[in-house]
């Protein structure tokens, strides 16, 4: 039996009925969130020790250390390590809600559209964080401890706190995830028809000046962090000019009335 996608509801649904349904999507997400909690947090020391591993291999073997200068602090961390990985544990739940709430609203060739998209989006977050763990961060944080030594006559020594730590973890993953959503929002906007192939291709130059200054912002203040996602970003985006060419030729083929932008980027 093949597959198929259902065209627009035709039974139209008053206002009340949809604040229900969506009451009852946020619940069922709120409520995959606390399990997911619940279950993250016996396995929130766990977790963390898998956060620590790049700091770990960036120290020099055996000489590395966290502390935590507040008696509450090493506590309030694993609630967080438990909250961040509860989120990301239950999210596929939390997407396939505000998916079914969405979806009647939406004609068959609409949701063929979109699926591709729901499928890329976690998987290019997944990259943007991995290549955040594995290269950006124990590269940055060989750099941060470049700075030990002997200063004035002092021993200067790198002693990261914990949820300072933790806060610059989830600001890496966070970022690089985030970062990787560009050909998502480049494509919808022009499936959408807000901006086209075109316009891009001769907004190049400005576009690459705003992806090495939105690389400044979210990124910690260290070139080489900025570097390391303003350049798959550059590539993300042409990646992403070459679709938009694969596309507009699809429709060209598909109805030659529509004008379609075939030109070399």
């Amino acid at each position: 039996m093949a597959f198929k996608i259902s065209d627009l509801d035709e039974t139209e649904a008053p206002l009340l009925e949809h604040l229900i349904e969506l009451r009852t999507r946020l619940f069922r997400a709120v409520i995959a969130l606390i399990v997911c909690f619940a279950i993250c947090l016996p396995l929130a020391d766990t977790i963390f020790g898998f956060l620590v591993r790049p700091l770990t291999l960036a120290f020099p073997e055996g000489q590395g250390r966290l502390v935590y200068t507040k008696l509450y602090e090493a506590f309030f961390v694993e609630i967080k390590v438990a909250i961040f990985a509860a989120f990301f544990l239950s999210f596929p739940i939390i997407a396939n809600q505000l998916w079914a709430f969405v979806a009647p609203g939406l004609y068959a060739k609409e949701k063929k559209a979109f699926l591709p998209f729901l499928f890329a989006s976690p998987i290019l977050f997944i990259a943007g964080a991995s290549l955040a763990y594995f290269v950006v961060m124990p590269t940055a944080f060989k750099w941060f401890l470049g700075f030990q030594g002997m200063t004035g006559g002092l021993q200067q020594e790198a002693l990261p706190a914990m949820g300072e730590y933790l806060g610059l973890v989830m600001q890496f993953i966070l970022a690089f995830g985030i970062s990787f959503q560009l050909p998502v929002l480049l494509l919808l906007l022009n499936r959408a028809g807000i901006v086209s192939r075109e316009q891009m291709t001769k907004a190049r130059r400005y576009l690459i000046v705003g992806i090495f200054a939105v690389a400044a912002i979210i990124t910690p203040p260290d070139v080489v962090s900025q570097l390391m996602l303003a350049a798959p970003l550059i590539l993300l985006f042409e990646g992403s000019l070459i679709l938009m060419w694969f596309s507009d030729r699809k429709k060209k083929n598909e109805d030659p009335k529509v004008p379609a932008v075939v030109e070399d980027a």
